[in-house]
């Protein structure tokens, strides 16, 4: 019947139900908010955007440093691209998983907000290296045995964050949010560390700025991970926490190329890749980038396997064994694959 009033149609026998959403999908829309921490966190991240053009690039001068500095420069912004610039179709996958879950909203949005601040780091590698080294990262011809060494390594890199990639792509929608954000959490960690010793090392004023800005970055998304985690990890299975042990093997092996040095188990590289790339991150050194020793940088690891420790054994989960630093615990080796290795930056 029509309502006189207001024009509306009203059927006889009442409205029809819309048949229900086949899921997964991000139908039906919500706004849950169950994590009130979480919803600030986001407030908080809105508050401190910042715009990578905004630095002082201009005082960043290719004349300014030698050929094997710059050479260096680029070699160490073309690794870590392989972790950060990964990172904006990371999170963007896990946003719309979040979607497609039914995740509360600061979850949905937090994961957004990571989204965007990987791209600004993605976009420092880019004109780090645009302005330092033309064509880099592998869009150039080398010309020398250094430049060669260089090109060569990239290219190795990428191939094995094109592994990753696929090894990710799979993990989501197969893990659970534990495992999964175990994984985020372990990133986030090495990345805070890392940028906390690059920003009190470098000598240049647009490093120092790119560092202590992505830093605060990786200290806000190391808060949003430990944040879900205090929701999701009680309860765990045993069978969840042996999974999440191998993760964190797996994401030590994963990020010791940035963190420190690309260790067994994972990295498919040729016999000379290791010689070389000390080469050229020395050459990073020397240009004042702030790249630590190898000494400072396995304690850095030290101090952030300690703290993952501490994290986790909270919970009744067991840390692996670290044999490359010196850390007791459980021998997971054998069982880390290529398929395992889904920690992000």
């Amino acid at each position: 019947m029509a309502d006189p009033d207001h024009g509306l149609v009203i059927p006889d026998g009442g409205f029809w139900p819309a048949p229900e959403v086949p899921q997964p999908n991000i139908y039906p829309m919500e706004w849950r908010v169950e994590t009130a921490k979480l919803a600030a966190i986001y407030e908080k991240s809105k508050a401190t955007v910042w715009n990578p053009a905004g630095l002082p690039w201009d005082g960043l001068r290719a004349e300014d440093f030698s050929l094997e500095q710059r050479l260096g420069i680029m070699y160490w912004f073309s690794v870590l691209a392989n972790f950060d610039a990964s990172g904006p179709a990371v999170f963007a996958r896990a946003t719309i998983h979040a979607f497609e879950q039914h995740e509360e909203d600061p979850v949905r949005k937090c994961f957004f907000s990571i989204t965007r601040d990987e791209m600004n780091h993605e976009e420092c590698c880019q004109r780090t290296i645009a302005r330092l080294w033309p064509g880099g990262p592998l869009n150039w011809a080398p010309s020398t045995a250094l430049e060669q060494a260089a090109h060569n390594n990239i290219g190795w890199l990428y191939h094995n964050g094109g592994r990753y990639w696929t090894g990710y792509s799979k993990a989501v929608g197969k893990y659970s949010l534990p495992v999964l954000f175990t994984s985020f959490m372990m990133g986030e960690m090495a990345a805070s560390t890392l940028f906390r010793g690059m920003a009190s090392g470098t000598t240049h004023p647009v490093f120092s700025q790119m560092f202590h800005r992505i830093g605060r970055d990786e200290s806000r998304h190391l808060q949003i991970c430990m944040t879900i985690l205090e929701n999701e990890w009680p309860g765990l299975t045993e069978e969840v926490k042996g999974l999440i042990t191998r993760q964190l093997r797996a994401g030590f092996v994963f990020l010791s190329m940035i963190l420190w040095e690309p260790p067994e188990g994972f990295w498919e590289l040729p016999p000379y890749f290791l010689p070389n790339h000390r080469v050229l991150m020395n050459h990073a050194r020397d240009a004042g980038l702030g790249v630590l020793s190898y000494d400072e940088q396995a304690e850095n690891w030290r101090v952030a396997m300690a703290r993952v420790r501490a994290i986790v054994t909270r919970w009744g989960i067991e840390f692996p064994a670290i044999p490359e630093l010196d850390i007791e615990g459980v021998d997971v080796s054998d069982a880390i694959n290529a398929e395992d290795i889904i920690p992000v930056f």
